[in-house]
């Protein structure tokens, strides 16, 4: 009986190491040995295809310089800004009106390096205080989405939903830039 537990614990470890390497070997901005939440896991193979990295540009936690769609973390860097995390997004991150105008290309290439930089600074145990940036391209992302007529259909993907992630991660911001976001959930059009 225990040398049946024992191979079946060995046959997990053994099921489950191959998937880590083969993840991190892929995945040029995943530059530690952290094991990730299976959520980043999937923004990882979503995204890995359309990063590229710059292994001698080194940005939050160590993790390279990632582009995507001609968008570099490293020229959307929020930490590079002296403004609060959200206070940068709602700047740097704004749409135009009207909202389905908008360059849908541009937001989801930004999404892209903050989802890649976030997935690197947690296979190193960096700081995530880009949650906030990230969660709000989200947000935009899906609200130009829902505009151009092409809402998402997963729930963790609406606009209801990413502004419940945007405000509860920004919980320390100020209330003027929490209200913005917050009216900006019901402008969909």
């Amino acid at each position: 009986m225990k040398v049946q537990a024992l191979f079946l614990i060995g046959a997990g470890v053994a099921f489950s190491a191959p998937l880590l390497s083969d993840r991190q070997a892929s995945a040029c901005f995943v530059v530690g040995t952290q094991v990730l939440p299976s959520s980043v896991v999937d923004s990882v193979t979503a995204v890995q295809g359309r990063i590229t990295c710059n292994a001698s540009q080194k940005t939050l936690s160590g993790v390279p310089d990632v582009t995507s769609g001609g968008v570099s973390f490293s020229s959307i860097n929020f930490a590079a800004s002296s403004q609060t995390p959200l206070e940068f997004a709602l700047s740097k991150f704004a749409t135009k009106i009207p909202l389905a105008t908008t360059d849908l290309a541009f937001f989801e290439s930004a999404l892209d390096v903050y989802l890649a930089t976030e997935a690197g600074i947690r296979s190193v145990g960096g700081n995530l205080a880009l949650k906030v940036p990230k969660f709000f391209l989200e947000f935009q992302v899906s609200r130009i989405q829902t505009a151009q007529g092409n809402a998402p259909k997963a729930a963790g993907l609406q606009v209801d939903h990413l502004l419940g992630k945007v405000t509860k991660n920004a919980a320390g911001e100020s209330k003027a830039l929490l209200d913005q976001v917050i009216a900006l959930a019901k402008v969909l059009a």
